[in-house]
C-alpha cells in the first residue's frame, strides 16, 4: 500500500512542478511519477542541508514540489525538456 501512496503522490507532485515549469504538455505520467519521487527525494536532501525541517506535512509537499521543480530545471539545463 505504501507503494502506492508513493507513486501517487509522486506523480502529483511531478504534475504540479510541471506546471510550474512549463513543461506540463511534454511529459506524461510516467515522466510525472518519477520527477516527483526523484525530485522529493532531492528537495528533502537540500532541505537537510539548509537546515529547514519538514515541520508539517504541506512543508514536505512544498519542499517535494521545489525539489521536482529543481530536477526539472536540471533536466531542461541537459536538452532533456525543452
Amino acid at each position: 500500500m505504501g507503494w502506492i501512496v508513493t507513486i501517487v503522490i509522486g506523480g502529483i507532485i511531478g504534475w504540479l512542478a510541471s506546471i510550474v515549469m512549463k513543461t506540463n504538455a511534454q511529459m506524461g505520467i510516467i515522466a510525472n511519477v518519477l520527477v516527483g519521487i526523484v525530485g522529493s527525494v532531492l528537495g528533502s536532501w537540500l532541505a537537510g542541508l539548509l537546515g529547514v525541517p519538514p515541520t508539517s506535512a504541506v512543508v514536505g509537499y512544498i519542499i517535494s514540489i521545489v525539489g521536482a521543480v529543481i530536477l526539472i530545471a536540471i533536466l531542461k539545463a541537459l536538452g532533456i525538456f525543452k
